[in-house]
């Protein structure tokens, strides 16, 4: 089984522990129940995945923080990096 870590229940991604392919089935642990999430994209390990639709604009939550704003709407289950997330920690301009 495919393995991801989310730490707190309002996080709306989730870490890989491994590589995941296009289609696979993640289940993760949330807030003492269980999810399961197909997978759309490769996701590399340590990469997240969003764990439900996320508007553009909408703030990224990870470990329970906020670590970004989605540059664009993200869909269950998509790569969540870079390309479709701007960070908001570190910048000093905003």
């Amino acid at each position: 089984m495919t393995k991801a870590i989310v730490m707190k229940p309002a996080d709306n991604v989730a870490t890989v522990v491994e590589d995941v392919s296009p289609g696979t089935e993640v289940t993760i642990a949330v807030a003492g129940g269980s999810q399961m999430i197909r997978v759309l994209e490769k996701i590399a390990f340590g990469h997240k995945f969003a764990t439900r639709d996320i508007k553009k604009d909408e703030k990224i939550k990870k470990y329970g923080e906020v670590i970004g704003v989605a540059s664009r709407d993200i869909k269950t289950g998509q790569h969540v990096h870079v390309h479709n997330l701007e960070s908001t920690r570190g910048r000093g301009d905003k």
